[in-house]
């Protein structure tokens, strides 16, 4: 497997399934609206990356896929994908890039496709919709993609991040070719969370980074 920091990319919880793995946006078939010409196999080396951390579940938060229909490539990437991980239980809860996921899923008894996903008072969701009416103490979510702009000596670099917002964490794409959107731009695609006046930004190895303003007006 390539040398990808997917630990980086995701979180690994106890809870009362075993081990879970969470991961968000992998955006199998990114290529194809990317203009890209060479086959990247990303969708293999995490396959890799989950089998190589063996979890008793794997759930992903949303936009499994990049493109928005399923064309016949798409398809045989993820079928592809699932066919690697047949051994492991999967909960995918639905992004906005996931129309006609379950064309796909329905071969596969070990994945499960929800709008949501209630776990131990976790809540765990895409983050494209308004939030279910369930109770739950904290969220893990993705879909906005976080990261953040950092000095690095004279030079401004964007890094991936976790973004914390009370109760609700943000997890960055697991896709390691796929850049993130700054925060402030990206929480106003979140409904629950668009109002917010500010959040905390962590690096993928825990580094605590900050607090970040919201919708700062010019």
């Amino acid at each position: 497997m390539e040398n990808f920091p997917y630990e980086e990319l995701s979180l690994e919880l106890q809870t009362s399934s075993g081990r879970t793995l969470v991961l968000a946006d992998p955006h199998i078939a990114f290529e194809l609206s990317r203009g890209l010409r060479v086959r990247t196999k990303f969708e293999k080396s995490l396959a890799e990356f989950i089998k190589e951390k063996d979890p008793d579940l794997v759930i992903i938060l949303g936009d499994i896929k990049e493109p928005l229909g399923m064309s016949r490539f798409v398809k045989k990437l993820l079928m592809e994908f699932f066919s690697e991980i047949v051994e492991y239980s999967i909960v995918i809860t639905k992004g906005n890039h996931d129309g006609k996921i379950e064309e796909v899923t329905k071969e596969f008894k070990n994945v499960n496709v929800v709008s949501h996903f209630l776990l131990d008072d976790t809540l765990f969701l895409h983050g494209h919709q308004n939030l279910p009416e369930v109770e739950f103490k904290k969220a893990f979510l993705g879909h906005i993609h976080p990261a953040i702009s950092l000095r690095i000596g004279r030079n401004i670099r964007k890094v991936k991040c976790f973004f914390k917002v009370e109760d609700f964490l943000i997890l960055p794409t697991i896709n390691p070719y796929i850049e993130g959107f700054d925060v402030r731009e990206g929480i106003k695609m979140i409904p629950f969370l668009k109002n917010s006046s500010s959040g905390e930004a962590f690096l993928g190895d825990g580094t605590y980074i900050g607090k970040v303003e919201l919708n700062r007006k010019a």
